[in-house]
Parts: structure tokens; C-alpha cells; sequence
């Protein structure tokens, strides 16, 4: 019997990721310990990551950078909707990941927010329950790996996703396999899954549109300064998600 396509996507998914990491690791010429591991940069197959990088800016240039030009000309209440059905189709997902890290309470908001955004939100359109005293978090398996105790590991450049660390590449690869879209075997709910992340992808990107062509302009390595940015902004996230539950408020 063959399987569904959600399952052969999400085992191709850890096969890449993981392929992707074993080569820049394999391009350190030594390995870090201690207090090295902890570097401000730690990116110590920076020329692998460098080439991986220029390969994702053209892709960017030529592809991406015009598709979020245009989706930021759409009227700003059709890209408030296409975020808030992005993030609702999120939120099994850090439902899942609150619970992992012993988040009870906050896995109760998540799966309430999911159920009633769906329901009075017409499908996540809108955020209902953000005006009913339920407001949203973000969590992943990244942050989960970081909760239960592993460390960050070197920088990477991953093709097409961009900037990650080789925790968060492998929490990436484990939110993909267990995507509860594409874990659900059907087929219309797997394309639901690709339809969502392009949509988050093409979103994300929009939003940062002025800041990443500021940010190029006024850098004299765009690539360091990309990085830099990336892990201080992961790195507070981190720190957030190891904090105890009841200390933690959400946005």
C-alpha cells in the first residue's frame, strides 16, 4: 500500500534537513566545546553557509522578493486575513509543543484559540478569540528541544528556509513529520498543509520587505549581519520558552 503523501513529504523533509546539516558539519575544521559553543557567531562552516546564502538571495531576487511585493499591493484586510488563517492552521501545532514542555495552561489557550477561530472566525479569517480574552503565542519544536535540554548547536543556512541553527533545523524537520495536517492522511488536508506554508512564507517575507532592503543597504556584510540579527532574535525566544509557564505572558 503506498503511503500518503503528507508522510513521504514530512520523511523527505527530515532526509534533507538532516543530509543538509551532516554537510556543513562535516565542513568544520574543528569541533567546539565549552564556552565555544556559545560563540556570538558560532557558525563555524561559514563558507558553506555563505554559498548556501547567496544561493538563497538570488532565489529571493528573482522569485520571492516580487511575489511579496505584490501580495503587500493586496489590501491590507486580505493580508490580515491570509495571516490570521495561517496562524489559526498553527495553532495544533503549538498546542502539541505547549504541552511537550509542560505547558499546560498554555496549550488550553492555544487549543481554545483554534476552536474558536475556526468556528466564529469563519475558518480563521478572523481572530475572535484574541477579542475574547484569548490571545496568541507562538511555539515549535525548536523551543521544545530547547526545554528539554539541548543545546543550540552551530548556525546554518538551510536552502529555501534561510537561517536556522542545527537544533532548530532538526525541530524544523520534526514539525514538518508531525504536522497534524499532514499526519492526517487526507489528501485535501495534506495540500491545505503546502497551501499554508507558502502562504506564511510569502507573508512573513512581506512583512519584512523595508526592513531586509535597509538592512542590506546600510550593512557591509549583509551576510553577518543577517546572522547576527537571527540568532539574537532565536536566542531571546529560547530564553522566553525556558522561562516557568506562569512567568511567561503572551503578546
Amino acid at each position: 500500500m503506498a503511503r500518503p503523501a503528507g508522510k513521504s513529504a514530512a520523511s523527505a523533509a527530515l532526509v534533507i534537513v538532516a543530509a543538509i546539516a551532516a554537510a556543513v558539519l562535516s565542513g568544520c575544521a574543528t569541533p567546539q566545546t565549552g564556552a565555544e559553543q556559545v560563540a556570538d557567531n558560532n557558525d563555524p562552516a561559514e563558507p558553506v553557509n555563505r554559498a548556501i546564502f547567496d544561493a538563497n538571495m538570488a532565489v529571493d531576487r528573482t522569485l520571492v522578493k516580487p511575489v511579496a511585493k505584490a501580495y503587500e499591493d493586496l489590501p491590507a484586510e486580505v493580508r490580515e486575513g491570509v495571516h490570521n488563517v495561517t496562524s489559526n492552521l498553527r495553532e495544533p501545532s503549538v498546542t502539541a509543543n505547549d504541552l511537550l514542555q509542560g505547558k499546560a495552561d498554555r496549550a488550553w489557550v492555544a487549543a481554545q484559540r483554534f476552536a474558536v477561530n475556526t468556528t466564529a472566525g469563519v475558518a480563521g479569517v478572523s481572530d475572535v478569540a484574541a477579542k475574547w480574552n484569548l490571545p496568541p503565542h507562538q511555539n515549535d519544536f525548536g523551543q521544545t528541544l530547547a526545554v528539554w535540554g539541548v543545546g543550540e548547536g552551530p548556525y546554518l543556512q538551510l536552502p529555501a528556509l534561510g537561517p536556522s541553527t542545527l537544533r532548530d533545523a532538526v525541530g524544523t524537520a520534526v514539525g514538518m513529520a508531525f504536522d497534524p495536517l499532514s499526519l492526517s492522511g487526507v489528501q485535501a488536508l495534506t495540500y491545505l498543509g503546502y497551501a499554508r506554508t507558502g502562504a506564511e512564507f510569502v507573508d512573513s517575507r512581506g512583512g519584512h520587505l523595508a526592513d531586509l532592503d535597509e538592512l542590506e543597504q546600510s550593512s557591509l556584510d549583509f551576510y553577518a549581519s543577517l546572522r547576527s540579527i537571527y540568532l539574537q532574535h532565536r536566542r531571546a525566544e529560547i530564553d522566553k520558552a525556558q522561562q516557568p509557564a506562569a512567568s511567561q505572558q503572551s503578546p
